[in-house]
């Protein structure tokens, strides 16, 4: 093994030290989460969910940039969980990322476990969820990064703030929808209702006004919006009736502000907005509806709604009935394609920013859908996808597999042999026109547990491709991990030769989860800079389940701090 030399253990110590004092005033926060069952009262009917501490949604978390979180996780609930804190870097602490099978065994019922980490170098709205199975439907919240004591925001100071968690619900148990989807290997029942804060709206039959969310301002004041798409299955439009949204950041990196009147967020993403309560006052709906981009798959084509409510509406000032219904507003069509790219396309980093320019692996993954052949003699009951096949997805035509009996981290710091293997391609083996008519030849991927090794430091460039095998769609790619530049997206497909002109290397924005659009692409840069191992996979639950995911192996560096810390005494075994 080399030895780290005398020059790099001091660039470390001053590097160590430096990050040290910048963060002196910095906190920890202790938190206990109870995964457990609870009545949830929805749409006419009680429902027995999995949550935490009994709350739908999760408790929100605060904390300042440089603090560290200690959660205690006692799993009271019926199913195996575990959380993953989605958008922290998790830097050298990937035992504390959450994801099941990936960097840990799940947290049996009965069981317990503590995820420590620290926040470093991060301000703004990222969020938690649960990563087993279908649970992130009711296990979620908000973790809202607020800047170092002493330092403040790069905007005005909001008069006052609250997070927007936009969610999906199902009468149904989730955990039985995905179970009865993978029996059947066709799609999963689509939702019964959006919601906004655990609330679908009073738009929504025996949902009533009692019900329905209200923020509430003061006429003139401008306050901070946190959303969060934490959806299983869909992107959202978001919008607010007569209002301008002015956008200033996303996945907790700040951005050049620019003012829009709609939103449009992937399962995943966040996006914060200053709101300025500027209108007559009255009561004006928030709403959100989906974005379905696949032509023709089914998707739930309700809205759900909050209320924005100025204090000083005469029906409140007079202490009376608030009879007259809020103002509605209007949303794009849900296929409006041209909305969410326009969106997309107006994000910028804050500042000039350092795009790595020295690239070291230059990547380029297909990521879509496909439909696997049934065995002979295989029932019909379990082939219900289009000519009795079953649903499949992949990156590079390789349908991700989670292990069993070991996480991937596990594997990888002990050595063990035949968990996973590192031959996941940086290239389709067979090039195509992915977003054109594909050939049937195509449509059937491989299963495997293949991961991509990267050396600790190199400069990661990956071309995300869309393709139309069985059906074109936006799909939400999100890398565990990392933040990294979205230095270009477009449609139809890449081309090396005429696209890189298009390539933003001054101020793209720093996100953790990307929309590759529909028949489309994105390009992507970061520095491999934290070791462990990281799925990067879509964040449309769906689509993870049936495999369009796969994980980056990154090596340790030189020296104790450019290594994978030791894994926690309590880590939860298989």
């Amino acid at each position: 093994m080399q030895k780290p030399s005398c020059l790099s253990l001091l660039l470390g110590l001053l590097l160590f030290f430096v990050f040290a004092s910048s963060f002196v005033d910095a906190k920890i926060h202790h938190h206990d989460f109870v995964v457990q069952e609870t009545a949830v009262k929805r749409q006419c009917n009680s429902h027995n969910r999995i949550t935490v501490n009994g709350m739908f949604p999760g408790p929100t978390l605060e904390v300042n940039n440089g603090d560290t979180l200690e959660v205690n996780v006692v799993n009271k609930g019926q199913y195996n969980v575990t959380i993953h804190w989605h958008g922290v870097r998790q830097l050298r602490s990937g035992w504390a990322d959450g994801p099941e099978f990936v960097t840990q065994c799940p947290i049996r019922p009965g069981g317990s476990y503590t995820y420590r980490f620290t926040i470093q170098g991060q301000e703004g709205t990222l969020w938690w969820h649960a990563h087993s199975s279908w649970l992130r439907a009711t296990v979620y919240g908000a973790l809202i990064i607020q800047p170092q004591d002493g330092s403040s925001y790069p905007f005005t100071t909001p008069n006052r703030q609250a997070p927007i968690l936009l969610g999906e619900w199902w009468n149904s148990n989730p955990i039985d929808v995905v179970r009865e989807a993978t029996r059947t290997g066709g799609t999963p029942n689509v939702s019964d209702a959006y919601t906004i804060n655990g609330q679908p709206g009073d738009l929504y039959n025996c949902s009533s006004p009692q019900d329905t969310v209200v923020i509430t301002v003061d006429s003139g004041e401008t306050n901070l919006l946190r959303v969060i798409n934490a959806a299983l299955n869909q992107q959202l439009f978001f919008t607010v009736a007569n209002h301008k949204l002015t956008v200033v950041g996303a996945d907790a990196s700040y951005l050049k502000p620019f003012t829009t009147s709609v939103l449009m967020l992937g399962p995943g993403q966040t996006t914060d907005i200053l709101i300025t309560a500027d209108q007559t006052p009255a009561r004006y709906y928030m709403a959100a509806r989906a974005y379905n981009s696949a032509q023709g798959a089914p998707f739930d084509n309700t809205t759900t709604t909050a209320i924005l409510e100025y204090k000083s509406a005469p029906c409140l000032a007079n202490n009376s009935s608030c009879s007259t219904p809020p103002v509605l507003p209007s949303l794009p069509a849900y296929n409006d394609t041209n909305t969410a790219t326009a969106f997309a396309a107006s994000f910028r980093s804050r500042t000039k920013v350092q795009v790595p320019t020295d690239i070291d692996q230059n990547l380029f993954f297909t990521v879509g859908l496909g439909l696997l052949n049934c065995p002979p003699g295989a029932s019909a009951s379990n082939c219900q996808a289009p000519n009795r096949t079953r649903f499949i997805a992949s990156m590079n035509n390789v349908s991700f597999a989670l292990p069993s009996n070991f996480s991937l981290l596990q594997a990888h710091q002990q050595s063990i042999p035949g968990v996973f293997t590192t031959d996941f391609p940086a290239a389709p083996a067979v090039q195509f026109d992915y977003t054109g008519n594909v050939s049937r030849s195509l449509w059937q991927p491989v299963r495997g547990t293949k991961l991509y090794r990267l050396k600790y430091g190199s400069g990661v460039q990956i071309v995300l491709q869309g393709t139309s095998i069985f059906t074109a769609e936006n799909h939400p790619i999100h890398l565990h991990g990392y933040d990294f530049y979205i230095i270009a997206q477009g449609f139809g497909n890449f081309n090396p030769k005429t696209d890189t002109s298009k390539f933003n290397l001054v101020d793209p924005p720093l996100r953790n989860t990307v929309g590759v659009p529909v028949k489309g692409w994105a390009v992507i840069r970061f520095i491999a800079d934290n070791p462990g191992v990281w799925l990067m996979h879509c964040h449309l639950d769906v689509h993870l389940n049936w495999g369009l995911a796969t994980a980056f192996l990154v090596e340790d560096g030189v020296g104790e701090l450019q290594s994978l810390q030791p894994p926690p005494d309590d880590l939860p075994i298989c």
